[in-house]
């Protein structure tokens, strides 16, 4: 065959190639958020790989309490009470700072938002950061939203502004179908709701949820598609539901297990199943426990139940029915040991029944 007819044959690839490209890329920028979703969910079946059992990773005295996967990244993002930092996990158990930004003080949860490609970091000062400070320490909650590719920031929200009386610790965070995203506040009796513009008000407050200084009280927190709330309340040991047309008709979670130190929450695709890590404040074993509803958490049973050394696991999060949790050690933090934990880890839930 002549030279210059494989040269033919070869630019006729490459152009019928470029050309499908094009399509397909203009046919995603013009895609909705569901087609989107839709798109995800294709590819996230395609991908075939494996995160292993567990990730172990090292960064000195970072203390991740928040952990989300990003699907599109192929990695895990977790947030550092020592150093306000947003970093970036491998599979291969490599650990990079992704976002550094002077007003994160310490971050705690975090929440991937794939659709709007944005994080969302719950933001606080514990007193145990280095860039704590009197004017912040017990006082700060905020949200901060940046871009999940880059990392560049998109907003930083004051919450506790809202209510400037008293003390605040942002915690977690959750995300109704709309994008709107609820804030727990542990040292007010406060949940917060920030809409996707950027608005901010006080959602939930009662006094019957207060705490003492410096005690925790609303901690993790999830969006049924139903319409309500589930947050953990960590003084007494509870979950709590609050119906978001209503707020004010809130109701306790009727429970066959007792919690111990109710910390992060993750709940399934059908709305049955919730995840509920119990950190046991570092001094126990940890136990992450799958909780069943079938009235829609008015009342549940205790599923599957792991059961950790005592590492203080915090929150978890989800990839293709995989439940992962991370490994903390935030008693080995406010207890002042030294030399700081160096170790970190990413664990996968060996629960069979996933529906995440």
């Amino acid at each position: 065959m002549h030279a210059s007819k494989l040269n033919f044959q070869k630019n006729l690839k490459k152009s019928t190639f470029l050309f499908f490209a094009c399509v397909i890329v203009f046919s995603l920028t013009s895609c909705s958020d569901e087609q989107w979703d839709q798109l995800l969910g294709l590819a996230r079946d395609k991908d075939k790989t494996s995160i292993p059992d567990k990730i172990t990773f090292t960064k000195p005295a970072l203390y991740p309490e928040g952990v989300s996967h990003d699907a599109r990244g192929k990695r895990f993002l977790v947030s550092s009470v020592r150093f306000g930092t947003i970093g970036e996990v491998t599979y291969n158990g490599s650990y990079t700072p992704f976002i550094e930004d002077d007003d994160l003080i310490s971050t705690i949860g975090i929440k991937v938002d794939e659709s709007r490609k944005r994080i969302l970091v719950a933001v606080s000062d514990p007193g145990a950061g280095e860039k704590t400070s009197p004017q912040t320490v017990g006082k700060l909650a905020a949200l901060g939203i940046y871009d999940l590719t880059t990392g560049s920031r998109i907003r930083f929200i004051n919450l506790g502004a809202l209510r400037p009386q008293g003390g605040h610790f942002a915690n977690d965070i959750t995300l109704d179908a709309q994008g709107n995203a609820y804030i727990t506040d542990s040292f007010s009796p406060i949940i917060y709701k920030v809409d996707v513009n950027g608005n901010a008000s006080v959602f939930f407050e009662d006094t019957d949820f207060a705490t003492a200084p410096g005690a925790f009280g609303f901690n993790g927190i999830v969006y049924h598609p139903s319409g309500y709330l589930i947050a953990g309340f960590s003084r007494d040991n509870k979950l709590i539901r609050i119906a978001v047309s209503e707020p004010a008709t809130w109701s306790e979670v009727s429970l066959d297990t007792p919690l111990m130190g109710p910390d992060g929450l993750l709940l399934s695709k059908n709305g049955k199943e919730l995840i509920v890590v119990n950190n046991a404040g570092g001094v126990a074993p940890g136990k992450v426990i799958a909780f069943n509803s079938e009235n829609n958490w008015e009342s549940a049973t205790a599923g599957n139940t792991f059961t950790t050394d005592p590492v203080m696991p915090t929150t978890a999060t989800a990839y293709k029915n995989e439940v992962f949790v991370v490994y903390a050690y935030l008693n080995r933090l406010f207890s002042g040991v030294q030399p700081p934990v160096a170790d970190f880890a990413v664990q996968k839930v060996p629960f069979t029944t996933n529906n995440y």
